[in-house]
């Protein structure tokens, strides 16, 4: 008490007011923090937005409406049931990323922005991929997110939202459409299989049948050659006969009777050759006289003294005695 009376009223309501003046200052300080962004309303009506760092407001009049996270956020779409196109029941579960661009409207537009961009994302999922057969869920999700993803993100714009990504993590189909699809798996499968196997089949017996054919061209080639290497050596055997025989014709003419018997000894001993040379003959009938035959053999011993009889004639003399 003595303190107080030792102080007056005008003192007393100074170091009021001083405080109260403090008490003010330091209501209307306000850190925002990075990623962050806060609404100010005076009076219950909106006025400004404070972006990260230090600001200062009105206490009293003004106050903080919202408190807005500027990062992108991640949320959780809980599993649902889908009928396909072809009346198929999935469940489908997903994510959604969105990052708040404008926090006034984030703030003032929409109540509740999370359910809202909750229930708008499950809606569509059920409308796109209700459009769609179950191949084409199961095969195209890519195709699926993007569509959900143009659809959402225009549906949030003036929300002042930005969905960046729409993601399907599972679909899964009923138990017994599973077993289904994997017995058309394996039959589809199968069936390539067989086809594999017949196209391989089939290629081998194309391949052979260009190897024979091959084989048989080569082989008809080799034929046509022998032919005509075989007609070629009878052409030549055939002139060398002829010729023979045109110089024995000539040397009968010329009254030479020894190359008669050259002739037709020769004759003799070629049949002879070819009757001993088979296989299946083991008695030679001889249709001839044995003397006449001695008698050829002797003309033609009797031409080859002369061939090589060169005494007293310097030319060449011929098997019938024609000199040159």
């Amino acid at each position: 008490m003595g303190f107080l009376s030792g102080i007056g009223a005008v003192e007393i309501f100074s170091f009021f007011f001083a405080f109260l003046g403090i008490l003010l200052v330091l209501m209307g300080i306000k850190t925002v923090s990075q990623g962050m962004e806060y609404t100010v309303e005076r009076f219950g009506r909106y006025t400004k937005t404070l972006r990260p760092g230090l600001h200062l407001i009105i206490p009293v009049v003004d106050r903080i409406g919202y408190k807005l996270n500027m990062r992108e956020q991640v949320l959780d779409v809980p599993s649902q049931e889908v009928i396909t196109k072809d009346n198929a029941m999935v469940q489908v579960d997903g994510v959604v990323f969105f990052q708040i661009i404008e926090a006034s409207q984030a703030a003032y537009e929409v109540n509740n922005l999370q359910l809202a961009i909750l229930n708008l994302t499950m809606t569509n999922i059920r409308t796109v991929m209700g459009s769609m057969d179950l191949d084409e869920l199961l095969s195209q999700r890519d195709t699926i997110n993007n569509q959900l993803l143009d659809v959402v993100d225009k549906a949030t714009d003036p929300w002042g939202v930005k969905v960046t990504r729409i993601e399907i993590k599972d679909i899964s189909p009923p138990r017994d459409l599973v077993d289904s699809m994997a017995r058309q798996m394996k039959a589809e499968r199968d069936k390539r299989a067989n086809i594999l196997e017949a196209e391989g089949f089939r290629q081998a017996e194309i391949l052979k049948a260009e190897g024979e054919k091959q084989s048989a061209i080569l082989e008809a080639e080799g034929r046509r050659e022998a032919a005509y290497r075989d007609a070629e050596a009878r052409e030549r055997e055939g002139e060398a006969e002829a010729k023979v025989t045109t110089m024995v014709s000539d040397a009968i003419s010329g009254g030479n009777v020894q190359a008669i018997n050259y002739f037709i000894a020769q004759k003799y001993v070629d049949a002879l050759g070819k009757i001993a040379a088979a296989n299946n003959q083991k008695v030679i009938m001889l249709p001839m006289e044995v003397t006449g035959i001695l008698g050829s053999v002797a003309g033609i011993a009797e031409l080859a003294k002369e061939a090589f009889s060169k005494d007293g004639d310097g030319g060449a003399v011929q098997p019938w005695g024609k000199k040159e």
